[in-house]
């Protein structure tokens, strides 16, 4: 009913209330991005840490300037603050509320950082005929907290945070060779195989998202996500943030191809 919907109808129908569910699997050929919004006293620190941990806080785009909620560069009409489907609140690193239009809730001194999302790549594991199990089951992607820990900046540090598409030996290979084309929206994967060595405890249990179905033959490929900056929010305690809710994304305008390495 929606996979068929330009990146802009989309983004209407989530700001006329018509559409409030998680958006993997919309808009295919397009790029779809995981959110930070931060004030500006945080911004600096916040750009320094992506920068030092690229795998899973990938910048695609930025405002330009405090209190901008406009993003033209990543697509027309494009209003951070109505456009995502749901939004979560953080107050000293609690998430307190989950908002559906933050307009309300808006100030002058905000940052908006917009970070790269494995929806991207999961349309070109498909297209060489690679299942992704969340899409074929309609459900989020799963998602889990690790023991990998990401480089600190400033106030900000914390573990990664990765998401997971159960796969046969051969498929893995595969992926990890189509997603290597994608280093602005993961990359490669971060581990295949045994999730405990990740500190994952229960992999039928994520912290995040829906849990899917793993075949006796398949094994559990991990990539890094665009999730992190939560855990990274919640250690550094800024007194206001907002990000997504985990698989609620910002769908843009960009084309994917335009983020490949051919």
């Amino acid at each position: 009913m929606y996979a068929d919907k330009t990146p802009s109808h989309i983004r209407q129908l989530i700001r006329n209330g018509e559409y409030n569910d998680n958006t993997s699997g919309l808009a295919p050929g397009f790029v779809q991005g995981n959110l930070a919004i931060l004030p500006k006293a945080w911004a600096d620190e916040f750009l320094q840490f992506c920068q030092l941990n690229p795998k899973p806080c990938p910048i695609i785009g930025m405002s330009g300037q405090p209190g901008q909620f406009m993003l033209p560069e990543l697509g027309e009409d494009l209003d951070i603050r109505r456009d995502v489907p749901r939004y979560r609140i953080y107050e000293n690193g609690v998430m307190t509320q989950e908002l559906n239009d933050i307009s309300e809730v808006w100030r002058d001194d905000l940052v908006t950082f917009v970070l790269g999302c494995s929806f991207s790549f999961e349309e070109a594991l498909l297209a060489d005929g690679l299942e992704v199990r969340n899409i074929s089951e309609g459900v989020n992607v799963p998602m889990y907290r690790t023991n990998i820990e990401c480089r600190p900046a400033g106030r900000f540090s914390g573990t990664t945070v990765v998401s997971m598409r159960p796969m046969k030996a051969a498929d893995a290979i595969r992926a990890v060779q189509i997603c290597t084309r994608f280093p602005s929206v993961h990359g490669a994967p971060l581990h295949l195989g045994d999730p405990s060595l990740i500190g994952i405890e229960d992999i039928n249990q994520p912290d995040f998202g829906d849990a899917v179905t793993i075949k006796e033959d398949e094994l559990p490929v991990f990539w890094a996500c665009g999730v992190t900056p939560q855990v990274a929010i919640e250690q550094a305690k800024p007194s206001f943030c907002i990000t997504h809710s985990p698989g609620y994304m910002i769908v843009t305008d960009l084309p994917n191809s335009r983020l490949a390495i051919l």
